[in-house]
């Protein structure tokens, strides 16, 4: 066994349940205490350490962690010169990129980012704001919002940005969406360094592979089912794949085994013609990992 340890940041908060998850289905057990920022790990070569995302970036980027899970909008934010190992598409909620976005109230006059010039701005984000104002040519007072962003317009601020996944706090705040900042998703980075250091490089690039292939295999099944040579044609030209299917002689010369992998979302309507185009023996299984 190694003696060496990879110091892997795991996002405190809003990620963390989600992170600990997606761990979990690639083969990682991640325990948490609620005493302990020092979560264990089934895997004697990793030490972990929740660290909230806004901050993870910088501890990678100055060495204290060999790497982290953030989000870009965070790696964006602070400016640390990381190297990102890969992008993981989940987030607390969806599997889809969270939004930061330019909001007023619904029944503010503010159309576009220009009728900002001069208004107050309140943002937890406040490095991506200024940014995005000087994008567009416009100066406005940015003040960094500890919490509760969405109840201070109007009378603590002019307009807000703010990350969203669903939009529903926003409406249920009464607000309205001016424009979309940035959009972003998880990362998995990597001290540029530490990259360099072959260990720990391709104990990144292995963890790296197995959380991408759970993420691949989400909303995907396999299909096993046996079909007669003279119907193989008509089941291939209308088999959607993840590549070409498998197809595998049978103890008897006229059959052949089919095996694919589809989306679970269609697999209601496939079936069903399948059979008829002469599918025989259609076994539905579960895939947990689709490794490229």
């Amino acid at each position: 066994m190694s003696s060496e340890k990879l110091k892997l940041g795991i996002p405190a908060g809003s990620l963390q349940e989600a992170t600990a998850e997606l761990f979990r289905k690639a083969g990682y057990k991640i325990t948490f205490s609620s005493r302990s920022y020092y979560p264990s790990i089934d895997d004697d070569e990793i030490e972990c350490l929740l660290i909230r995302a806004q901050e993870m970036a910088r501890y990678v980027e100055d060495g204290i962690l060999d790497a982290g899970i953030t989000g870009y909008d965070w790696v964006m934010e602070t400016q640390a010169h990381v190297h990102e190992v890969c992008e993981l598409i989940f987030s607390k909620t969806s599997r889809r990129p969270v939004r930061w976005v330019l909001c007023v109230p619904e029944d503010s006059p503010v159309k576009t980012v220009h009728d900002l010039q001069g208004k107050r701005i309140a943002t937890e984000a406040v490095g991506l704001t200024q940014g995005y104002l000087a994008r567009h040519g416009v100066t406005a007072d940015v003040e960094f919002s500890w919490g509760a962003t969405e109840v201070k317009p109007p009378r603590l601020a002019d307009a807000i940005v703010e990350v969203t996944e669903t939009g529903s706090s926003l409406k249920a705040n009464n607000l309205r969406i001016v424009d979309e900042v940035i959009q972003s998703t998880t990362r998995l980075i990597a001290n540029r360094d530490y990259w360099r250091d072959d260990w720990k490089r391709e104990k990144l690039e292995g963890i790296a592979l197995m959380l991408q292939s759970c993420l691949a295999a989400e909303g995907k099944v396999g299909l096993l089912m046996n079909v007669r040579r003279v119907d193989l044609p008509g089941i291939l030209a209308g088999l959607p794949a993840l590549k070409d299917p498998t197809v595998s002689s049978l103890s008897d010369p006229e059959w052949v085994a089919v095996n694919t992998i589809i989306d679970e979302s269609i697999v209601r309507t496939i079936v069903p013609k399948l059979k008829a185009a002469g599918a025989n023996g259609i076994v539905e299984y579960p895939i947990s990992k689709i490794i490229e």
